[in-house]
């Protein structure tokens, strides 16, 4: 399949980008990647081992107006001046899933929601490899879509979707469609638009015919109200914690989750569920479901829900220190997961907070915070909206600029039988590379008490 002829231009070299480029040069398309920072040195390897031409520290207009289509990274917000530049010259801008949608086979299952994505999506990967499925975990989690493509194609791809890959998806469709809700989150990308954020989460069932599935939180007031509007074809399977389902999908009553399948039931017991809280029910009703609908078998699904390990950085325990217990929910980069984070604890928490903020709204938090935070360890350069909405609440606010300094304060303040959180609610780019780099200083700076 050659089309030299076909010219494509990949913008941002990060996992995203460098993932299109694989696959765009493995299909036969001439390539051009181009990043206005510098690119990391492992992912410049890549590009130069497979002769790919790129450039980096800053974009040549003239070369990505000769593209006929512009892969966009995620990262890049859709408005800057450059993409509309691209756009209006006509020259399509789609994401990297869009493109790696065209080249594979795979019945594809795609998780979007603003919390809870990652744990699903590894969830479900988790329950489908299980039952022996030749299945691979790609997207916004680990490697991307692409990349993984570029290797080899799987019968079944489990996505993890963002909003941002949604919002330049166009005629990708998902054989099942999981959202697992809606709360505000990136707000500054959609113009501190709640609804068109929320529109852009309700993308993940674009297309969906009358074979296709669309699983999602019916406790959610958003996706309610959105999905009767939706007037999908889609066969639509709720979950819920809140009410009992008379027809097909999955509920909680009391201890028990049940699931009600193409005419087959089963129940697992919360407690036995290795994901514990409110907020990991939705995720394992959400998976489950999705396994059930692959005709996995029972036992297989529910070995697998009470073995299930759990992400790295989202409420993993690092260790106990003279019985201080520290805990990094690192990926925890909005107000919503850390509500999430602190209503599963159930001893005194020291809680670290803070970071680059995307348009947070603290004020959900603080009746938790009253309840249960003793001490909040900023870690950020600008903390003045933590100060403003916590001062009063709890008791002692610090500041610190590195993990270090935020784990050794945290540890000072705390008392044997209390909790160490970090769950900033917060993007991590003020000091940190990423969260994962966030989460692994911490676990460090803990190593080193």
């Amino acid at each position: 399949m050659m089309h030299h002829a076909h010219k494509i231009v990949v913008l941002g070299a990060a996992e995203s980008g460098i993932g299109a480029a694989l696959l765009a040069q493995k299909l036969g398309f001439d390539v051009f990647v181009s990043d206005k920072k510098t690119i990391n040195e492992g992912y410049k390897q890549s590009l130069v081992q497979h002769r790919i031409a790129f450039e980096e520290n800053g974009h040549s207009m003239p070369k990505i107006l000769a593209a006929h289509e512009v892969i966009i990274s995620p990262g890049i917000p859709l408005q800057i001046p450059m993409v509309q530049q691209i756009k209006a010259a006509d020259i399509p801008v789609i994401s990297e899933i869009e493109f790696a949608y065209r080249h594979t086979k795979a019945h594809l299952i795609a998780i979007t929601g603003s919390n809870g994505k990652s744990t699903t999506a590894t969830l479900t990967y988790e329950l489908l490899k299980a039952g022996g499925l030749d299945v691979a975990l790609a997207g916004n989690i680990g490697k991307s879509f692409a990349a993984t493509l570029a290797e080899r194609d799987h019968d079944y791809f489990v996505l993890e979707i963002s909003s941002f890959q949604l919002d330049s998806m166009f005629k990708f469709k998902a054989d099942v469609a999981i959202l697992l809700n809606i709360t505000p989150d990136h707000l500054d990308r959609y113009n501190y638009q709640f609804d068109a954020y929320a529109q852009s989460k309700m993308r993940i069932g674009m297309n969906q015919t009358s074979s296709d599935v669309f699983i999602y939180n019916a406790d959610d007031i958003e996706i309610t109200n959105r999905i009767n509007k939706l007037n999908t074809p889609a066969r639509l399977l709720p979950f819920s914690q809140n009410q009992e389902l008379q027809n097909e999908g999955a509920y909680r009553l009391n201890q028990e989750l049940i699931f009600k399948i193409n005419n087959d039931n089963f129940t697992m017991n919360i407690e036995k569920l290795a994901l514990q809280g409110r907020h990991n029910a939705y995720n394992t009703m959400a998976g489950g479901i999705a396994a059930k609908l692959q005709e996995i078998r029972k036992e297989s699904i529910k070995n697998c829900l009470s073995d299930f390990q759990g992400i790295a950085h989202r409420l993993e325990k690092i260790a106990d220190v003279r019985g201080v217990s520290f805990i990094n929910d690192s990926k925890a980069t909005n107000v919503n997961s850390t509500w999430y984070a602190l209503e599963s604890m159930s001893k005194p928490v020291v809680l670290i907070l803070g970071g680059q903020d995307k348009g947070n709204d603290y004020s959900s938090l603080i009746e938790l915070a009253r309840e249960k935070v003793k001490a909040i360890v900023c870690l950020g350069i600008d903390n003045r909206k933590i100060f403003e909405n916590f001062n009063g609440v709890v008791p002692t606010i610090i500041e610190t600029m590195t993990a270090s300094e935020a784990v050794q304060s945290a540890f000072y303040l705390a008392s044997p039988g209390d909790v160490v959180l970090l769950s900033p609610a917060c993007a991590s780019f003020d000091l940190f590379e990423s969260y994962e780099d966030r989460g692994n200083r911490f676990r460090r700076a803990v190593q080193d008490l």
